[in-house]
């Protein structure tokens, strides 16, 4: 009940100061934002699961051709009968989101300010296939001492239908903390897309990013040369390579052939659920089931943003756009770095990592992975955390 309360008054005094800005900034004009989806979107969802036309499926295969049709079979059962989008609606409704437009394109965010005076801004950056939902429960563990950022991703969630690359995010980003909000010094923390767009803005605006904080950083792509490698970082590559032949086939898809794949999951949403969960059970922390990791309520909340989005598209179209590119993300960040490596991710070496970045923190945590802010805030949360403060008081 506490921290309801202070995210409505969060809300509140958030949505007053930009009642003020909004007079005062006729360059950008900033709404609030309620999340409010159609009941006609939900009775066509639910329609839509009544007639799914499931594919035959060996017996006990689990997942190990993709995704578990048991475990999918469940998940759409509870859909069904058991989750409540709207419940999940109102909760993610307290915070206070907005949206605004930037070089034409519709962005959505999230903005909580500390109470705390003159506390750091830092920018969260999500990536796929979540959204700005893989942060929601770090948000109260952090707002103490940080005001908080925490947009859609073009082309993702309620911001436009637009896929950009990195950097294009990077500049859409940076225009919303420097131009749109004031903030001329802030930290970024990104993982997967993320982790890129989070790569460009530190390398494209190193005068407004004071730190930053990578959950990955990237991995070899067999141009390096070997004879510069440590043994850690070969074996590492060879890791990686037989990483994309066992997982890396959605990848090649979102950047060769990404409409093909969304006409099935912008149109079923089994298929769109089949596309996602089996992403976020293979990069978990490694043991156990599923739901020992993620809850049907989590795993279906992310679905759904996607789902009465229609996002979908777009947000697989960024690996095209962004597929073959020069970019700043992929160039070697100069700006102060804390790098976590979680249990269910590349297991990334340090020498690696440095070849990157300006690594000031490098931390193997021996559980969570690639969505650790959704599956172990806590340990998410302590790792950014440390660094942050460490950094700032230097």
């Amino acid at each position: 009940m506490k921290q309801t309360i202070l995210l409505l008054s969060i809300a509140m005094m958030a949505m007053t100061s930009y009642a003020q800005s909004k007079k005062n900034n006729n360059m950008f004009t900033v709404k609030p934002f309620k999340i409010n989806v159609q009941q006609v979107v939900l009775d066509d969802l639910q329609n839509r699961l009544r007639q799914t036309r499931w594919p035959d499926a060996p017996e006990n295969i689990g997942w190990k051709y993709g995704t578990d049709p048991e475990f999918l079979k469940s998940l759409v059962a509870y859909w069904q009968n058991g989750y409540d989008w709207r419940s999940q609606e109102a909760a993610l409704n307290k915070f206070p989101q907005f949206t605004v437009e930037i070089d034409s394109l519709p962005i959505h965010f999230l903005h909580i300010k500390s109470k705390k005076p003159n506390a750091p801004t830092l920018l969260l950056v999500h990536g796929w296939p979540d959204c700005f939902y893989r942060f929601h429960k770090v948000i109260p563990l952090l707002t103490d001492d940080y005001n908080l950022v925490i947009p859609s991703i073009p082309g993702f969630g309620f911001s436009g239908h637009v896929a950009m690359t990195d950097d294009g995010s990077a500049k859409i980003f940076a225009t919303l903390m420097k131009e749109v909000l004031g903030y001329k010094t802030f930290l970024v923390a990104g993982g997967d897309v993320g982790s890129g767009i989070t790569k460009s803005i530190a390398n494209l605006y190193p005068e407004n990013v004071t730190a930053i904080h990578l959950s990955d950083v990237g991995y070899p792509n067999g141009t390096e040369d070997w004879s510069t490698m440590s043994k850690a970082e070969q074996e590492f590559g060879q890791f990686i390579q037989q990483w994309w032949y066992r997982e890396g086939a959605y990848a090649m898809l979102h950047a060769t052939k990404p409409q093909t794949q969304a006409f099935g999951l912008n149109d079923s949403p089994v298929g769109l659920a089949s596309w996602i969960v089996e992403k976020f059970n293979a990069w978990r922390t490694p043991g156990g089931a599923i739901e020992d990791h993620f809850t049907k309520d989590e795993l279906l909340t992310n679905i759904m943003i996607y789902w009465v989005s229609q996002t979908i598209n777009s947000s697989m179209r960024t690996y095209a756009v962004g597929a073959f590119q020069q970019l700043a993300s992929g160039q070697k960040v100069n700006t102060p770095t804390g790098v976590a490596i979680f249990a269910g991710d590349a297991p990334t070496p340090r020498e690696w990592a440095e070849r990157k970045a300006n690594v000031k923190r490098f931390t193997v945590i021996d559980k969570g992975g690639h969505f650790a802010a959704l599956e172990t805030p806590e340990l998410w949360v302590k790792e950014v955390d440390t660094f942050f403060k460490s950094t700032l008081e230097k």
